[in-house]
C-alpha cells in the first residue's frame, strides 16, 4: 500500500513493544515505541537522519546536545540528524510515542518487544516501494 492512514494516537497508547515499525517509505518511516518507567532510548546520533518524536502518554526528558527538555503527553521533540539525543521516561507509567524518521532508520517491519532485543543494526534506506 502507497500511504499510511490509521489512528496514531491509539496504535501509540495500545502499543506495548519497544519499538516497531508501522510504515517504511524511500523517505520516511513511522515507528510505535513503549518505554518503561525509569529506562530510556538510549544516547544516540543519527548522522543523516532526522527524526520527529511525539508523546502520546508519560513524562520524561528529551536530552538534546547535552540539554534537558522536559516531556509530557503531547510534547514533540524535532531531533535534526547530528544531534546527539536520549529520551528518558521519568514517570510512574510506560512512556508511549510515535516517531518519523526521514530517511528510514529501521528495516521495514522490525519489532523489538524490549530494549535488550533492539540490538544495534546497519540499514542501507533500501525499501520495498
Amino acid at each position: 500500500m502507497k500511504g499510511y492512514v490509521a489512528n496514531i494516537e491509539q496504535i501509540s497508547l495500545d502499543n506495548t513493544t519497544f519499538r516497531t515499525v508501522l510504515y517504511t517509505s524511500k523517505r520516511t518511516q513511522l515507528v510505535v515505541m513503549s518505554i518503561p518507567p525509569g529506562e530510556d532510548i538510549g544516547m544516540e546520533v543519527h548522522e543523516d537522519h532526522d527524526q520527529f518524536i511525539r508523546v502520546e502518554q508519560g513524562t520524561g526528558k528529551a536530552i538534546l546536545d547535552g540539554v534537558e527538555h522536559p516531556l509530557e503527553d503531547g510534547s514533540a521533540v524535532v531531533i535534526p540528524a547530528g544531534t546527539q539525543h536520549d529520551i528518558v521516561n521519568t514517570g510512574k507509567n510506560d512512556m508511549r510515542l510515535y516517531t518519523i524518521y526521514a530517511p528510514p532508520e529501521h528495516r521495514d517491519g522490525t519489532v523489538h518487544p524490549t530494549k535488550a532485543d533492539a540490538k544495534e543494526e546497519h540499514f542501507d534506506g533500501k525499501t520495498s516501494e
